[in-house]
């Protein structure tokens, strides 16, 4: 579970780009029978400036990363093989698997044999993992790899993401309705920020774990997917320190904490499913900087609902978004 314990590593691919991507070209009609429409082969670029040939519409597909997972889910595609099945299971009860895919392996090193054994039409990989991992992917099937996260712009980078997918899958119509209902929840949170009095209003979200009796905090800056929800929200993000180039992720201890507004709402995600991520009822309890920091003293200290992933697709976002629309205005 790097991703959990260690800030992301900076993404270094180019920028995607999706002029020419989804062009198609008729496939070869051997079927005899006539009334049948013939599929027709996609071409696309992926994120990494590869040109990605299909033989149509992909549906065996396996993902390496929770984010693409969450993405096939959301367009009606049941991946045939997940990494750390466990783990989704774990970390994204808001978008929930439909079956019961195979387990290919951690995110960081996913099994070849297994995933040769699937067959697959299709496997979405990220440019977490490493390069060469990608190019042995490529040896067993059409790969389509994205960018993770790209802190300039992570909300249009989810979307990027989810539109190449959906191309490859030919879902396309059900990407659009993703972004309708993301802009949708998104308004109709602002709203209720703001007849709450809380539009502009000082907000931190940060994660945390416990490593060898140590208490890491992990800020969200304006650079992450949840910093830049929080803007979109009309909240004001309190975190002053700087996130890496992909994933706007910090890291700080609690004395860290001191350098927040005094009123500053603080919002974090832990899990119970791992004893180690959440030191904020734990660890620190007893800690005397933690429990004189002003917001503490004010009981400005929300836990979010387990399950949502932070590094999702627009659903996990919608999910954020009532989570910390409803702990803000209750």
């Amino acid at each position: 579970m790097r991703r959990l314990l260690l800030t992301a590593a900076t993404a270094t691919a180019a920028a995607l780009t999706l002029a020419g991507c989804g062009t198609t070209e008729p496939a070869a009609d051997n079927s005899s029978d006539s009334s049948k429409k013939p599929a027709e082969a996609i071409t696309l670029t992926d994120g990494a400036g590869k040109e990605v040939k299909l033989d149509g519409p992909a549906t065996k597909v396996v993902a390496t990363e929770w984010n693409v997972v969450e993405s096939l889910i959301t367009l009606g595609i049941d991946p045939v093989g997940v990494a750390d099945v466990k783990g989704y299971k774990t970390w994204d009860t808001a978008v929930p698997l439909k079956n019961d895919p195979k387990d290919i392996g951690t995110r960081g090193e996913p099994s070849m044999d297994t995933i040769a054994s699937l067959a697959p039409d299709l496997i979405v990989a990220t440019d977490d993992l490493p390069p060469a991992a990608v190019k042995q992917l490529r040896e067993v099937a059409p790969v389509l790899e994205v960018k993770s996260a790209v802190a300039s712009d992570q909300i249009g980078q989810m979307f990027t993401n989810l539109d190449l997918i959906a191309k490859a899958t030919g879902t396309t119509d059900k990407a659009e309705k993703a972004r309708e209902g993301f802009e949708a929840k998104v308004a109709e949170g602002r709203k209720a920020l703001a007849d709450a009095g809380l539009a502009g209003a000082q907000y931190a979200f940060a994660d945390g774990y416990v490593v060898s009796n140590q208490v890491s905090i992990r800020p969200y800056t304006s650079g992450s997917l949840i910093g830049a929800v929080n803007e979109e929200l009309g909240l004001k993000n309190s975190w002053t320190v700087e996130g890496d180039a992909a994933y706007g992720l910090a890291s700080t201890d609690v004395e860290g904490l001191t350098d927040l507004p005094k009123d500053v709402r603080f919002a974090y995600i832990g899990n119970d499913g791992d004893k180690n991520s959440n030191p904020f009822t734990g660890a620190l309890a007893e800690n005397s900087v933690w429990k004189n920091l002003p917001f503490v003293k004010a009981g400005e200290v929300h836990r979010l609902p387990d399950g949502v992933w932070m590094f999702g697709g627009p659903e996990s976002m919608e999910a954020y978004v009532d989570a910390a629309v409803d702990a803000l205005t209750k």
